[in-house]
């Protein structure tokens, strides 16, 4: 199984970024923690703070892969672009945040692309990520 794990804009700053918010731990790090623990997938991993990037690569994987982990970070709250390239591609996405945005912002309590995805991880920390993988796992094992 074939899984690809994105993060969107600011994310390439965890480990630094308000540790009280986001843990000490870079994604780096915690991708290959990942990689040990699910050792039946295959994860590929791809950051970055430029939406049109973020939406090549949903294009890309999503009509290869088996399933899409997807932290849009701010672009949850913003970016329809991402929403249909999501809805685009017949690969599965789930949403995943490291904090409860339900429990900040207010303006970060709607996320666009919520609706087209298979559901929503947050609040977790990083573990966001293995219980997403963790649904992969089951959804395949059916």
């Amino acid at each position: 199984m074939k899984i690809l794990l994105i993060n969107g804009p600011n994310l390439n700053l965890l480990g630094v970024r308000e540790p009280n918010v986001y843990g000490n731990q870079t994604f780096e790090e915690y991708v290959q923690i990942l990689k040990e623990g699910f050792p039946d997938m295959e994860l590929f991993y791809f950051q970055s703070n430029i939406e049109g990037e973020l939406i090549d690569r949903i294009h890309m994987f999503g009509f290869s892969g088996d399933g899409i982990i997807l932290n849009a970070g701010g672009y949850t709250h913003t970016s329809v672009a991402i929403r249909d390239a999501i809805s685009a591609v017949p690969a599965p996405v789930v949403e995943v945040h490291i904090s409860n945005t339900l429990s900040r912002e207010s303006f970060r309590h709607t996320s666009l692309i919520g609706p087209v995805c298979q559901g929503c991880i947050m609040g977790f920390g990083l573990e966001s990520y293995q219980l997403a993988l963790t649904w992969f796992r089951n959804r395949r094992l059916g």
